[in-house]
């Protein structure tokens, strides 16, 4: 089964260094997780972020919770990490997050190969539902990340 791929890009008005170290702890994602979603982290804080680091959480989509459990699988500060899904709610998870440094603004891209569940039906719970959660959770991240790294005057 061929994975979706979602690809964001974020102009950040901060450092490469200030940006990579607000994603480098693992209690912001509670900040840029929509409320609706009941995200919580179970893993002890704070976390020492590496490759290999497990991060374990609780997560609500569409009201049914969820463990999820994630590796980091690539660290490389502050240019980019990446996210793979152990044990969750998708198939198949994986989120890169790079990051360039151009004039004081940190150029992010977002970039999710993932997998719904439903096997060879999954393109029914991905059109009709997962398609729009994943857009929908991205779109937010972009109002917070608006508010965390204003336009600075």
């Amino acid at each position: 089964m061929k994975p979706h791929i979602l690809i964001r890009e974020t102009v950040l008005n901060g450092s490469i260094e200030e940006v990579f170290d607000f994603f480098s702890k693992a209690e912001n994602l509670d900040k840029i997780t929509p409320p609706i979603l009941g995200f919580r982290i179970i893993t002890p804080l704070p976390v020492e972020m590496k490759k290999g680091t497990l991060i374990d959480y609780k997560i609500k989509l569409n009201g049914i919770p969820f463990n999820w459990r994630t590796e980091i699988t690539k660290w490389d500060p502050p240019n980019c990490f990446e996210d793979t899904q152990l044990k969750g709610p998708y198939k198949m998870w994986i989120h890169e997050h790079k990051f360039i440094e151009r004039n004081n603004k940190t150029f992010m891209t977002d970039t999710v190969r993932y997998i719904s569940p439903g096997g060879v039906f999954e393109f029914i719970p991905h059109n009709l539902i997962v398609k729009k959660k994943v857009n929908f959770i991205f779109d937010y991240r972009q109002k917070i990340f608006d508010e965390l790294f204003p336009v600075k005057k």
